[in-house]
């Protein structure tokens, strides 16, 4: 029996890696699974991470995601693990499990690479028109037809193809 039930143990272990590993939206249930994930070399760049990401981590909420998400789109930077417990209105401590798979990256607001997303319901059509994918033509038609909900909603209005869609993700917010 004692190798029947190693045998199960070994089994269940190696399935769940193969979730944790497979899955991006695979929800860590326990301290146990982030320490795997983290041996996996997942990892959540916080300045970065959207709702999906956040909701990975054990007894996050979704309007809690909402939040730091909100306010990483606004341009507010997390520098460490205390960052995001105040603005969960959370203990450090209670936090600490989460460190072996939280990075904190810092992007530089000018650089080359650092995309920073404008407002489609707001922005200029000559602000537009600095986004790699959008044209005069398209940048009008942003502006003519405001306001936007959502990109899905943006998409929706202007007939955008899936493609031209996928590559203004990071370039709006709404």
């Amino acid at each position: 029996m004692p190798i029947l039930n190693w045998f199960a143990n070994l089994t269940h272990a190696h399935s769940l890696r193969s979730r944790i590993l497979n899955d991006p939206y695979y929800r860590f249930q326990s301290l146990e699974e982030i320490e795997i994930a983290a041996s996996l070399g997942i990892q959540i760049d916080v300045n970065q991470a959207g709702v999906d990401d956040w909701l990975r981590l054990p007894g996050l909420s979704i309007h809690q995601a909402r939040t730091l998400v909100d306010l990483t789109q606004s341009g507010i930077y997390f520098h460490s693990l205390e960052d995001v417990a105040a603005v969960l209105n959370q203990p450090p401590a209670r936090l600490k499990p989460w460190e072996p798979i939280l990075r904190f990256c810092h992007y530089e607001a000018d650089s080359i690479y650092t995309i920073q997303p404008i407002n489609a319901n707001t922005a200029s059509v000559q602000a537009l028109t600095r986004i790699p994918v959008v044209d005069l033509y398209l940048a009008k038609a942003i502006v003519q037809n405001r306001p936007y909900r959502n990109l899905p909603h943006l998409q929706r209005r202007l007939s955008l193809s899936k493609e031209l869609t996928a590559q203004l993700v990071h370039y709006l917010k709404f």
